[in-house]
């Protein structure tokens, strides 16, 4: 079951819900984030790389930002640091499109644009960095490399690419934690196979050569994430060997 990637679509990719059942997903999916997200895995990554250089001003593009929250983090990050950032949230589902505008109201350094991360509306080097989370997998096999192309493209320093790691463990839990809290039959099922959609460390590198990066490394983050950066001064740092 989970030896290999799962290849079918998810319902949310399929568009085979109802606009009340996408609201549901919106707001279930930013509960879950606060609580099973990847801010820890976001502020062990490109924050830290942006304090190590101490960058007085930045900008970075969130690619598939659904809600926009993964920018209000990089937004609070640089408010309390004294830094200027430029933070664009691109997703290409209008309601998304209008979550990131809701984030842009509480951060004016967030701004909402709707685009296909195959083809991104924007000029090589429009911004220092490039990231996504939870958005790889959704992608067939050959998207991946023109999606991670793109980014590697528009950014300047780097990109950070945030997905789940594929694990029977991580299946399970998620089970626990979608009837502890009573998560909609939509968000629990698209999740669960979400997880089996997911990656291993190795499958992580073999993607980021087969897009052409360069100085990749790819680490393990809790809870059970697979995350890809292409900035690292340390590739030490890497528990996860090609």
């Amino acid at each position: 079951m989970f030896r290999h990637r799962a290849t079918r679509p998810e319902r949310i990719d399929t568009g085979d819900y109802t606009p009340k059942e996408y609201a549901t997903f919106l707001r279930e999916i930013r509960f879950i984030n606060q609580r099973l997200g990847d801010r820890a895995a976001l502020e062990k990554t490109l924050l830290v790389e942006i304090a190590r250089l101490d960058l007085k001003e930045f900008s970075v593009l969130d690619v598939g930002a659904g809600t926009g929250e993964l920018l209000g983090v990089i937004a609070e990050f640089a408010r309390s640091n004294g830094r200027n950032a430029r933070l664009v949230g691109l997703d290409l589902n209008e309601l998304s499109i209008n979550e990131v505008a809701a984030e842009s109201l509480k951060f004016k350094e967030i701004v909402p644009v709707q685009g296909n991360a195959l083809t991104l509306p924007f000029d090589d080097n429009t911004f220092d960095y490039a990231i996504c989370s939870l958005f790889t997998h959704h992608l067939a096999d050959e998207q991946i490399p023109v999606a991670l192309g793109e980014m590697s493209r528009v950014a300047r320093r780097g990109i950070v690419v945030i997905d789940l790691e594929r694990s029977a463990a991580a299946w399970f839990l998620y089970q626990l934690f979608c009837l502890a809290y009573r998560i909609s039959p939509l968000v629990r099922r698209d999740g669960s196979l979400s997880i089996r959609k997911g990656f291993t460390c190795r499958e992580m590198i073999e993607i980021g050569n087969g897009a052409n990066l360069g100085n990749i490394l790819v680490q393990r983050h809790a809870p059970y994430r697979v995350v890809m950066s292409t900035f690292s001064v340390d590739k030490l740092l890497s528990d996860c060997r090609p």
